[in-house]
């Protein structure tokens, strides 16, 4: 096929493509009238394959990390999470979450005992299921959950607090606290809008070496970033090696030229196992760029120049990254993020910006 592709004459080939196109087309007027008509029309089409490969696998992969706990729970985190907007509500209702209180309880037994998760996770849930039970009005389901976690604090308390440290004796309990607890903000708009305009795409960088730890501050701020259910279902693939980030951004389109001088890349991996269902599957796509776009203005805060990288939805690039980083089919590469010192010289794109004129509709109902 490569051979003939070669041989053909370029307007031929452009010819044919114009004529597939115009097929294409055509059964698209017909076939986009409804939902239904318009799963036939990808019935035979390649588009979608590896995104209902990866939402099963990761549907599978939820539930055998419901039993084989890892390092961090997207159930747990999402049900905790789910607690705290329950304990926050205005009013708060005397009795709320007994739908799932006996999973969260389930769920977090398991995480005491196959001692996995990591500290401040179960910290967290430990904190807020405390909480939960001290201010609650028992019905039948959450006097169940009530004595099944009565019994894990205290058959396991001693061995949880030597993971976790005593919330009660610290001080810093992870539960809900109250708007005016938040720090002052030491900044103004004006000097916000300045580091707006600062964090440019940058595409041509010095080969000073980038610390990693310089990466993983900025991380830790950028994990500030809201998620849906604080599920947080992303993750950064760091290459510190030019060489290595070369050869994964030569896999992206838009690269050529640039990436061979690039000190250093992240990977953003979106997790579907973090979702036990299909409605949720663009939810990683959501929670990793607001992540990211956190995590480009705090690297520019620090001196460090990014290039977000993203490129169309084709197989072929698509799976050569996957090969290339050992991703799991449930794993998609969200976007890359080109880090390195910007070189001064180096020319940045004027990239003029659409206003509020354009980007506000205001709508009244």
């Amino acid at each position: 096929m490569n051979v003939l592709k070669r041989l053909l004459p370029a307007s031929f080939k452009q010819w044919l493509k114009l004529r597939i196109e115009h097929v294409s087309l055509f059964w698209a007027g017909l076939l986009a009238r409804s939902a239904f008509s318009a799963s036939l029309f990808y019935w035979f089409s390649p588009a979608f394959r590896r995104e209902q490969h990866s939402v099963l696998a990761g549907r599978l992969a939820y539930q055998q990390q419901l039993h084989q706990l890892g390092k961090s729970s997207a159930l747990l985190r999402r049900n905790i999470h789910r607690l705290e907007k329950g304990l926050i509500m205005q009013p708060r209702r005397a009795s709320f979450a007994s739908d799932y209180i006996m999973e969260t309880v389930v769920i977090f037994e398991r995480a005491v005992q196959q001692k996995s998760i990591c500290s401040a996770e179960l910290k967290w849930a430990a904190d807020v299921l405390n909480r939960y039970f001290e201010v609650v009005t028992d019905t039948a389901e959450i006097a169940k959950a009530r004595s099944l976690f009565g019994q894990v604090w205290q058959q396991l308390s001693r061995e949880l607090t030597e993971q976790v440290g005593d919330a009660t004796q610290t001080g810093s309990s992870s539960v809900p606290y109250p708007a005016s607890a938040l720090p002052d903000c030491p900044i103004v708009f004006a000097d916000l809008y300045t580091l707006y305009q600062r964090r440019r795409s940058v595409r041509w960088f010095t080969q000073q070496q980038v610390d990693p730890t310089l990466i993983r501050q900025a991380v830790n701020a950028a994990s500030l970033a809201p998620s849906a259910c604080n599920r947080q279902p992303y993750r950064f693939d760091l290459l510190s090696r030019p060489e290595d980030a070369a050869k994964v951004a030569d896999l992206a389109m838009g690269t050529t030229g640039f990436a061979g001088q690039i000190p250093s890349l992240i990977a953003v991996i979106g997790d579907l196992s973090c979702y036990p269902a299909e409605r949720d599957r663009h939810v990683i796509y959501i929670d990793a760029s607001l992540a990211t776009m956190q995590l480009m203005l705090a690297l520019e805060t620090l001196g460090l120049s990014t290039c977000p990288i993203n490129w169309p939805d084709i197989e072929s690039r698509e799976k050569a990254i996957a090969q290339t980083l050992g991703l799991e089919p449930y794993q998609r590469v969200v976007m890359l993020l080109a880090i390195g010192y910007a070189d001064p010289q180096g020319g940045v794109p004027f990239s003029q910006k659409k206003t509020d004129a354009l980007l506000v509709r205001e709508v009244k109902l």
